[in-house]
């Protein structure tokens, strides 16, 4: 029985999986190949880049007009800055795909030879051409993880295929595919030799293009979860669909880290009478972030990059981009933890939008554990009383706001973050939060939803930091909380304003106002 693949390169035959030609312009790769280009395909960390990869290498080799390798770089990146042992990493592996997949033994046969005697900074080139020379055919090498090498050992790689270039296609590749996270271009590799930051694009000068893969469309995820479907007759509800589009946007191993939960992990769901609900992709959405997946794991380490908190912080806190290198914002998209939308920079996914602030906050919310009892903010009924709860919190930021902001890496968002960390204590009783952010917005947006006997209560808390005068920052706001309220369905709402003068007394910046917009109560607090 298939099922769906978290780990590694999906298999059509044991997996449930998206057709890996369709993924990209395959018609457009195959027109470079014949035009003896050599490009880059790059996108995030388990995308179903290898998987493509090796789906276009069976392609090629059964279509039989080119012989096509692929190779994995990876092991060569514990040799860092040993040239020679990085390469013989790399020429093993290159002998070990060729006799897997092609049934090839020249690689097996001379490379040891001819590394020991041309030396690590020309074995590469002398065997993809004596290689290239006894195929028969013309080749294409597609090499993966490339971006996983580092210092002196990926110069000498890049140069080394670039010196081979013009002997193309005779003597060296008809056509190589670069496949890493990042476009080459953006490389800075440290040169520990030459004492010098030497960028990925002098390096590799021949790259005719860049490929970008992306994430599933929605019609992809929908396939995916009919495969599902049509070998087990388990249905997924179009509220469990729609609800896995909106938290994933799509991005590969969440969907399938989703659609393996609800269906093979969660008890009810093993069960295949009863159809995938939203509410069970809602709980496998908080099972996996709580285990703190391999994925997720991954993106935790990420913020701790300072290039990664240039970024992150404005983003976190809505203000402008200002000072920072677009290096460091192409970083993040290349690593798929942001994305441009009309609306600017944002956060990918619903997902990400939830892991970022609980990560950074996850010590102050344990920290904050033996304060919460739900029996002073949640009423007989079960509804939770949202005044009392930020009346709570405004009590708590007065006094503690100082320390436990000094405690987060990401200082300027610190507000914001304690006001997160404080709610994520209390949902964790039963309710959910959903976040919204990005550059330029000037404020963060997060709906509070808490069930209870009759139904559930939805709660919009909009978040701003006073920038201009009190009063034109209370108008915006209330604005923009109605039409936050509007766009979910919320029944109330609350506008939240931190005040970062250091000058200003505690007492001049705490305050509670009743206000209303259009109709709407709306809860004005200041801190």
């Amino acid at each position: 029985m298939r099922f769906f693949n978290t780990a590694g390169p999906t298999v059509c035959d044991k997996h449930y999986c998206v057709e890996p030609l369709k993924r990209f312009d395959l018609e457009h790769i195959l027109n470079l190949i014949d035009q003896e280009k050599y490009f880059v395909l790059h996108a995030p960390r388990q995308t179903g880049k290898t998987t493509c990869l090796l789906a276009l290498m069976d392609y090629l080799n059964k279509e039989g007009k080119y012989k096509c390798l692929y190779i994995n770089v990876e092991a060569a990146q514990g040799a860092r800055e040993d040239v020679k042992n990085g390469v013989r990493a790399i020429l093993s592996e290159m002998a070990d795909n060729a006799e897997m997949f092609l049934n090839d033994e020249f690689v097996v046969n001379h490379f040891n030879k001819i590394l020991d005697s041309r030396g690590g900074h020309a074995a590469l080139n002398t065997v993809i051409s004596k290689w290239t020379a006894a195929s028969g055919k013309p080749t294409v090498l597609l090499i993966d993880e490339i971006d996983s090498l580092t210092g002196d050992t990926l110069i000498s790689v890049l140069r080394q295929i670039r010196a081979g270039y013009a002997k193309r296609p005779a003597m060296f590749p008809q056509s190589i595919v670069l496949c890493g996270i990042r476009d080459v271009r953006d490389y800075r590799i440290h040169s520990s030799r030459q004492k010098e930051i030497i960028t990925g694009g002098s390096a590799f000068n021949i790259k005719a293009e860049s490929l970008r893969l992306g994430d599933f469309s929605k019609k992809e995820l929908q396939a995916l979860c009919g495969r599902h479907t049509d070998e087990t007759g388990q249905t997924f509800e179009d509220d469990a669909v729609d609800l896995a589009w909106t938290l994933t946007e799509g991005q590969p191993w969440l969907v399938n880290a989703l659609a393996y939960e609800a269906c093979f992990d969660m008890k009810e769901g093993r069960d295949r009478s009863i159809p995938v609900t939203a509410e069970m992709i809602a709980r496998a959405k908080d099972n996996i972030i709580l285990r703190r997946e391999t994925h997720i794991d991954q993106l935790f380490d990420k913020l701790k990059e300072d290039r990664v908190k240039r970024v992150i912080s404005p983003i976190l806190t809505g203000t402008e981009m200002e000072n920072i290198a677009w290096d460091d914002v192409q970083y993040l998209v290349d690593l798929g933890l942001i994305k441009k939308t009309g609306k600017g920079f944002v956060i990918s996914n619903a997902i990400y939008m939830e892991v970022i602030p609980r990560e950074l906050t996850l010590i102050t919310q344990e920290n904050m554990a033996p304060r919460f009892d739900p029996a002073w903010y949640v009423a007989k009924d079960g509804v939770i009383d949202m005044k009392k709860l930020l009346e709570k919190f405004q009590q708590f930021f007065r006094e503690n706001s100082e320390v436990w902001i000094e405690r987060f890496d990401y200082k300027e968002a610190g507000p914001q973050l304690l006001l997160q960390a404080f709610l994520q204590r209390v949902v964790n009783g039963g309710g959910s939060i959903y976040r919204e952010y990005g550059l330029g917005r000037r404020r963060t947006d997060l709906l509070l939803v808490w069930p209870h006997d009759k139904g559930e209560k939805r709660s919009v808390i909009e978040l701003k930091i006073l920038y201009k005068s009190l009063e034109k920052t209370i108008a915006e706001g209330l604005e923009q909380t109605f039409q936050y309220m509007d766009r979910c369905g919320a029944e109330a709402g609350h506008l939240v304003i931190f005040d970062r003068d250091e000058n200003k007394s505690w007492d001049d910046k705490i305050f509670y106002r009743k206000e209303t917009f259009k109709g709407s109560p709306i809860g004005v607090w200041g801190m």
